[in-house]
């Protein structure tokens, strides 16, 4: 075996074991009441969840076809602001700036300005959007610099035009920050609906926590973060294996 793939199976193993530890601390917690009625036990959360699924499942489609949909809005917006400024090199430094700044505004401060700018049930729509938009962004600007001086004179040379370069030789090139920036924005987009669906959304994973806090039912409270962190992790672990293939294909 390749010493690369004993390394990525140690990893993997050792992930693995990482997560089995800290659920078997977190069933052992609960059951002993360490902490009290605050930290139920994963067998209860579990089961939570089995019991209630009807109402987690109300929950999560309107978060995640949420999210999902601030994604996909907010990679085609950070890659085509991206692209923009790469293009017309002048506008750049206005753009930097204000995505900067707008990302510099935490989303609890910007959800009371949307409150009255738009719907309730969108602005956690548009607080995912914006969070993804700002990592792609980034992403895309470094990485479509990424293509070597040869390449971009060879490009010259031919008499390309700055859109066949940009489609021919600087987006290849940028696919692979590209798409680590996706593996971040899975998480961004999440924290960005959830919490925008505190500030008057009608359903939601938000609601749900906002609403479990409240009343304090704290299994219930526990089994949509459970919820949460399970499809955030999954998804992170797809566009990771995505990447990786990337990586091999375009570096």
């Amino acid at each position: 075996m390749k010493p690369s793939n004993i390394y990525r199976l140690t990893g993997i193993l050792y992930g693995a074991l990482g997560i089995g530890l800290f659920l078997l601390a977190w069933e052992l917690l609960g059951q002993n009441r360490v902490f009290g009625s605050s930290w139920p036990a994963l067998s209860d959360t579990v089961m939570q969840i089995i019991d209630r699924s009807a109402l987690y499942q109300r929950a999560a489609s309107a978060t995640f076809s949420k999210a999902g949909v601030a994604y996909l809005l907010g990679t085609v917006l950070g890659m085509g602001f991206a692209a923009l400024v790469h293009l017309v090199v002048g506008l750049r430094p206005g753009v930097d700036r204000f995505s900067s700044f707008i990302s510099a505004i935490p989303a609890i401060a910007l959800a009371p300005i949307f409150l009255v700018l738009i719907p309730r049930d969108l602005i956690g729509f548009a607080i995912a959007t914006l969070n993804v938009y700002f990592a792609i962004y980034i992403a895309t600007t470094s990485g479509l610099n990424n293509s070597t001086k040869a390449h971009r004179d060879l490009f010259g040379v031919l008499g390309a035009s700055k859109i066949r370069q940009l489609t021919s030789l600087d987006l290849p090139a940028a696919l692979p920050p590209v798409v680590t920036g996706m593996r971040y924005a899975v998480s961004a987009a999440l924290i960005g609906a959830i919490i925008g669906e505190w500030f008057g959304a009608t359903r939601g994973i938000g609601v749900l926590i906002f609403a479990s806090m409240q009343n304090f039912q704290i299994t219930l409270l526990w089994g949509a973060v459970l919820l949460v962190a399970i499809v955030s992790l999954t998804l992170y672990g797809l566009i990771s294996l995505l990447e990786r293939y990337i990586y091999r294909r375009f570096t």
